[in-house]
């Protein structure tokens, strides 16, 4: 079982998915059709993912005599049946050639697949942000020549955008853009540079591959525009729409810990060894105006951060389901103070108990925090007044820092503890746990560092906006722990919320008015761990409301021990994680220099 589907559902039910169907934009779809396509979903991950998933570990993609990449077969078979089962075209519009359903539900789908094998789920993940930038930025020519295929899966789409030398630094890239005219597709430019750490660069899935490159554009001189405001994105497409070879090729393949189904690509841009059109330089096409690269990027950056986090969340939800299953079957030892000869199975020892429901407060809390940021995600597309689609976003804008770190760095703590409870065999390739830990070890690096995110939140989404969203936040924080404070039950949880928003709350009072940028982004990764637990711990506190309104009003259907295992995991978040943000927080609040003023050659 590569999920277990109650989470799904309760989940999906807490965020009101049949209220988010009765909006025009998604009029003509039932809760019935969302459930077919996650048992579609689903079908597919544990029949034609779930079973290569160690050799599509062992046996990497490979470069070509002729420069191609050949990626393992059955699991180019395996995306090719997801494309043919119409996800990758869940999130899209009609016009495009998409079912038009809500992000709530394309995420829940993806993430199912990514519980199956990650490397091939990645497939739709990267060309689906392609195709969104294309939607959303694109001329009508380039959304129907080069976004439409990848909507229907027949072409797959990558993302450069870092280089050998500039990696989150996006703003020192070299990768240059030279004007030759103006065809039915836009303004065409030759792109020469090199690009690094392309997830899908090449491969055989797809008979072609369509690249969105961000480059620096040359002005009249032959020189790149000063700063940012040259830095532009263009469509850069393997085989060009009259089939004729783009100079694009693959420099190598770079080896990886994890995610090793999925092709990592070294390319270079106009290396001269195809000459479209009887010149050297790849051919691509301006989206939008000179200059825009970097907010076009932006929206592929948060698209691919979500789903990163997703991605966190999915990994710790398979690793504890793996953890539950072995913890049910081994027999080790005996319950203490009671001799007998039978050993019992793990799961009755009390510290495994402890590692299980860290995993289970983990996993399903990070996939809590990621499926509530995509309902946003359609909150801000959809809400009925332009006043609650600009809050949605501006709140979304808030958590996406931690929706992308707090499942990749808490995922990667839940999953060592699947090996702890795997034991020995937990070490080794007998067991599928090992390598679920190589994979997410990549989650708090790419897409921006978990660094990168805190610097983002700190710097960005809290003091160049005066706190003004997170404000807003606490009131929803607030208006949750005051709804269960005659609950004697929850009310431990409801105390523990709300010391840690007091804590954070006085956090950021310390770094508004830090005048200093570089002292407070000191502290950004540490504030950012703190936040990303409080968020979670609310959460967790929302869904035991809804678990504890569902036994209050129970059906013949209610799953009693579902929903009481979902109220004592928020309760040990509250007791066992909570307490964690005050020392996070610690350092800020004392005015700590000591990171920042360490001299160097004191390391």
């Amino acid at each position: 079982m590569i999920i277990d589907s109650r989470d799904i559902q309760f989940l999906l039910r807490w965020l009101d998915l049949g209220a988010l169907l009765e909006r025009p934009e998604y009029a003509g779809h039932t809760e019935e059709e969302v459930a077919a396509v996650l048992e579609l979903a689903e079908r597919l991950g544990e029949r034609e993912l779930a079973p290569h998933l160690r050799a599509a570990d062992t046996r990497e993609p490979s470069l070509l005599p002729n420069g191609d990449v050949t990626v393992l077969p059955e699991i180019a078979d395996a995306v090719r049946l997801i494309a043919e089962a119409g996800l990758f075209s869940t999130a899209f519009e009609e016009d495009m050639g998409g079912l038009q359903l809500p992000y709530l539900v394309h995420f829940t789908a993806l993430g199912i697949l990514m519980s199956g094998n990650l490397s091939a789920a990645s497939f739709p993940l990267l060309t689906v942000a392609n195709a969104r930038v294309l939607a959303s930025y694109g001329s009508e020519a380039q959304r129907k020549t080069f976004g439409e295929p990848q909507v229907a899966g027949t072409w797959m789409g990558s993302m450069c955008l870092s280089e050998p030398h500039a990696g989150s630094s996006l703003g020192d890239i070299r990768t240059k853009a030279q004007f030759e005219g103006e065809d039915e597709f836009g303004p065409r430019y030759r792109i020469s540079g090199n690009k690094m750490w392309i997830s899908a660069g090449d491969h055989d899935v797809t008979e072609n591959v369509v690249h969105l490159v961000l480059a620096k554009t040359l002005g009249d001189d032959g020189q790149p525009l000063a700063g940012t405001k040259g830095i532009s994105l263009f469509v850069v497409p393997k085989t060009l729409p009259d089939g004729e070879r783009n100079d694009v090729t693959v420099a190598g393949l770079n080896h990886k810990l994890g995610w090793r189904g999925l092709p990592n690509c070294a390319l270079n841009f106009g290396e001269g060894r195809y000459t479209p059109g009887g010149a050297p330089g790849a051919i691509g096409w301006r989206i939008g105006e000179i200059g825009q690269g970097l907010p076009q990027m932006f929206q592929m950056m948060n698209d691919a951060r979500t789903s990163v986090g997703l991605a966190g969340s999915m990994l710790a939800c398979r690793g504890y389901q793996m953890s539950l299953d072995y913890a049910r079957e081994r027999k080790q030892g005996r319950h203490v103070g009671t001799p007998s000869e039978t050993q019992v199975p793990i799961i009755e020892h009390a510290d495994v108990k402890r590692m299980l429901l860290t995993q289970k407060a983990i996993s399903q809390g990070a996939l809590g925090l990621v499926l509530y940021s995509a309902r946003l995600l359609d909150e801000e597309h959809s809400a009925p007044t332009e006043e609650a689609r600009r809050e949605a976003g501006a709140l979304l804008a808030l958590l996406t820092p931690a929706t992308k770190t707090w499942p990749s760095e808490w995922g990667q703590v839940a999953l060592d503890t699947a090996i702890q409870i795997h034991g020995g065999s937990g070490y080794t390739r007998d067991f599928e746990v090992e390598l679920l830990y190589r994979d997410n070890r990549l989650n708090p690096i790419h897409e921006g560092t978990t660094g990168i995110q805190g610097i983002d939140l700190v710097g960005r989404k809290l003091r160049r906006e005066n706190g003004e969203t997170f404000r807003k936040l606490a009131v929803l924080i607030r208006e949750t722990t005051e709804e269960v404070a005659a609950d004697s039950r929850l009310r431990p949880a409801a105390d523990a919320v709300d010391a840690a928003l007091g804590q954070v709350e006085a956090a950021v009072d310390v770094l508004l008015a830090e005048p200093d940028d570089r002292r407070a982004l000191a502290h950004a990764t540490s504030f950012l761990f703190a936040f990303g637990h409080l968020v979670v711990g609310w959460l967790w506190l929302k869904q035991a409301q809804e678990a504890e309104a569902r036994l209050a009003t129970p059906d013949e259907g209610t799953d009693v021990p579902f929903l009481e295992g979902r109220i004592t995991t928020c309760l040990f978040f509250a007791e066992a994680e909570l307490p964690k943000v005050a020392g996070w927080l610690q350092p800020l609040m004392k005015g700590s220099n000591l990171v920042l003023e360490m001299p160097l050659d004191q390391f």
